[in-house]
């Protein structure tokens, strides 16, 4: 088995900064291989060999055999590695979208076999809210909660991909989220634990948290609740400020290592935690891309090992001992 470290951790662009739809109307997906290449060379030239792909930019749970083979030939070219899929706002029990969202994150994960991948990522959080959609930033505005009554609906569909995702040999990935079943510590454990899937763990974003203007859980327990179920990380950061006494909340994005979250510590616990997932950086706003080259640089130089100190395997869920420890 090959050993982790800084040199060599899987680290994937997010292709978050890419809009899904070009000047002229046409969404990516349909687009083709003419609206890829332009992101797919940005993201080499930001000095990535890997990509994950977001699906507000390219939906490829709906492109053809022949399109992803296209993807795949075109990704080569350019140098960069399809290594994860971030299915996003797409949620199994979306009243009135559930079932087609349902079927979709299947085409998803169909596709993701066929690219490679071995890493999908879904989330309960659904379309943003016309009122969100009016916001610089729209965490500032409350969107869509989950209904406590479809707890099991939730159980049971994501079972339902975890099967399809094990005979495919995939990872599937539970992403943190505010105001869903994955929307606290607690919460998201429960849910994965209900689920009781080997192949089925949780995408700790905690920055999706961290960013809320409103009283949130410590960053610090976030970490050590979650990441001991982790098996890929979204990573992002915000400048945060707080004046309780006022019920003034406030929140920016941030480069890691200027914001709230201290990832040094944050990657140290995960790490002893048995944490060998994919890493996909992200951000918001401004020139998204360089940011996540400089969060990316930080990780190298800073957070991850310099030396191997244990073994890569198959980065499937460790489950917490009763004391505490990692199983």
């Amino acid at each position: 088995m090959t050993g982790l470290t800084a040199q060599n951790w899987p680290i994937a662009a997010a292709a978050l900064p890419f809009p899904g739809r070009l000047p002229d109307g046409r969404s990516v997906t349909e687009a083709g291989p003419e609206a890829w290449r332009g992101p797919l060379t940005d993201v080499a030239d930001a000095g990535f060999d890997r990509l994950d792909i977001t699906d507000s930019w390219l939906r490829v749970g709906d492109l053809t055999p022949g399109r992803l083979t296209d993807l795949s030939a075109l990704a080569a070219e350019v140098g960069v590695v399809p290594t994860s899929i971030s299915a996003i706002r797409c949620s199994v029990i979306d009243h009135a979208n559930g079932e087609a969202n349902l079927a979709y994150s299947h085409r998803t994960l169909d596709a993701a076999a066929s690219l490679g991948i071995e890493t999908v990522s879904f989330g309960l959080h659904q379309a943003l809210t016309p009122a969100q959609q009016e916001q610089l930033w729209f965490w500032t505005v409350e969107g869509h909660q989950d209904d406590p009554a479809d707890w099991e609906l939730a159980v049971g569909r994501l079972q339902e991909l975890g099967r399809h995702a094990s005979e495919l040999g995939i990872l599937v990935s539970l992403e943190m989220y505010e105001d869903t079943f994955l929307g606290t510590a607690d919460s998201a454990v429960r849910l994965v634990q209900d689920i009781g899937m080997d192949n089925v763990g949780l995408n700790p974003d905690i920055g999706n948290l961290v960013r809320l203007h409103r009283p949130i859980e410590p960053w610090w327990e976030l970490v050590e609740k979650t990441v001991p179920y982790a098996n890929f990380w979204h990573v992002k950061n915000y400048a945060r400020d707080e004046d309780a006494a006022r019920g003034a909340y406030f929140a920016v994005p941030a480069p890691m290592q200027y914001g709230l979250i201290d990832y040094r510590r944050a990657f140290a616990y995960a790490i002893e935690q048995g944490f060998q997932g994919v890493i996909c950086v992200e951000n918001y706003g401004g020139d998204g891309l360089s940011v996540c080259a400089d969060n990316r640089d930080y990780l190298r130089r800073h957070v991850l090992p310099k030396r191997e100190g244990y073994a890569l395997g198959t980065s499937r869920v460790r489950q917490p001992r009763q004391d505490g420890g990692a199983a």
